[in-house]
């Protein structure tokens, strides 16, 4: 099939010969997308009534297009909102948003114990950085994960949207505590920029897991356990946590390609 089908095989196929084996259909198919000559000849192959009713179909679409209405076009907020964020990041940042208060509740109620608010603040926007990239929670996954686009610079959008949903409920609460916006704000860009590297490697969603999962186990717990503050949150541990939030953004970027592969 160099230059062109023969007349058997081409038969065979217009006929949906059952016989016919998948290496020659393919072999056919692949031949006729490159070759007008022979899709004119299997048009001639095909019988009247099919012919017939492929016209028909053909006149129908061009009357359609001709006369139908007006494809409805997309609103603008719309577009805009699927390139920076998907709808089912909703309610993991309302999750979020009612944790953050009732910490801000419990620290209120009991001002002796832990910050809640200061413990919470570097896991809050890994929820919702699970959900805004990951195929199990997005239906256009596929197309999505397919544009030119995709990878780390959709990734930092719906990541600017998360965190401006997740950042003003921290601030409210720890301007109401009268701490110092660096003690949360710090810690939670640090670990965004720590989900976002490893994410390239293991996937984001894996990534938020094992940071949240983490910080909670080794730091939070015990903090309430044994209600004393640990050395993470406090003011002296500022300076290591605005290095490890610059090396973390440095480095995610210098990584951007580990986030081409579909996690």
């Amino acid at each position: 099939m160099t230059d062109h089908i023969p007349a058997a095989p081409l038969a065979a196929y217009t006929a949906g010969d059952p016989h016919l084996d998948d290496a020659t259909v393919w072999a056919v198919e692949v031949h006729l997308e490159n070759c007008a000559g022979c899709r004119a000849r299997l048009a001639e192959l095909a019988a009247p009534p099919l012919r017939t009713l492929l016209d028909d179909v053909q006149v129908t679409i061009d009357r359609g297009v001709r006369t139908g209405p007006e494809p409805a076009r997309r609103r603008a907020w719309r577009r805009l909102a699927h390139r920076w964020a998907v709808w089912s990041v909703i309610p993991w940042v309302a999750t979020v948003a009612g944790a953050v208060l009732a910490a801000f509740a419990l620290d209120r109620q009991f001002p002796e114990r832990p910050s809640l608010v200061l413990l919470l603040a570097p896991v809050a926007p890994l929820a919702g950085l699970a959900i805004a990239w990951s195929r199990r929670s997005d239906p256009a996954w596929e197309i999505t994960a397919g544009t030119s686009r995709a990878g780390l610079e959709l990734l930092l959008r719906r990541t600017v949207v998360v965190l401006a949903t997740v950042l003003p409920p921290l601030a409210l609460a720890g301007w109401r505590l009268g701490m110092s916006p660096a003690l949360w704000l710090l810690p939670s860009l640090t670990f965004t920029a720590a989900t976002l590297l490893a994410g390239g490697l293991i996937g984001v969603g894996r990534a938020a897991a094992v940071l949240g999962g983490g910080w909670l186990l080794a730091v939070a717990l015990p903090a309430v356990l044994t209600s004393d503050l640990p050395a993470v949150v406090q003011p002296s541990s500022l300076p290591a946590w605005a290095a490890a939030a610059l090396a973390g953004t440095l480095l995610t970027v210098l990584r951007a390609g580990d986030h081409r592969r579909v996690n």
